[in-house]
């Protein structure tokens, strides 16, 4: 990958991380987390589905919740509405998780703010997969 900004902390993120946690992820192509996570999986990140009501998608098992998960996550990638990302956001504390990414429109200041005081590195109402065109596209 290109050399980034030591101030590049997103940039940074993402050459780190490995195994990316999609919560919500559909198994329909139609579906923006589809599309997305297919595109990172592209990119060479274990992507690993989060969501009760699919057996699996891009190829991976499907986990009811993230506390199911067997291995160890890079990044929680969110693709919830805001409600439900406390919930979210308490798991991964639990797990230790290093960073949490909330898909645009995904805003939950509250959440965000927790899981900044328990250690993770959020990113919040943004898309991962433009973010790593930016940077390494």
């Amino acid at each position: 990958m290109a050399s980034v900004p030591d101030s590049d902390a997103i940039a940074h993120l993402l050459q780190r991380a490995k195994t990316i946690a999609v919560v919500g992820l559909s198994n329909s192509p139609l579906r923006p987390s589809h599309g997305v996570s297919a595109y990172m999986q592209t990119q060479g990140y274990r992507i690993i589905p989060v969501n009760p009501r699919i057996h699996g998608a891009l190829g991976e098992k499907s986990y009811p919740s993230l506390l199911n998960v067997p291995e160890k996550i890079d990044i929680v990638n969110v693709f919830r509405r805001p409600e439900y990302v406390d919930e979210i956001v308490d798991q991964a504390i639990q797990l230790n998780v290093p960073a949490i990414w909330m898909q645009e429109s995904v805003i939950n200041e509250k959440a965000a703010e927790r899981a900044r005081k328990a250690g993770i590195f959020v990113v919040m109402d943004q898309c991962i997969l433009k973010e790593h065109k930016v940077r390494f596209g």
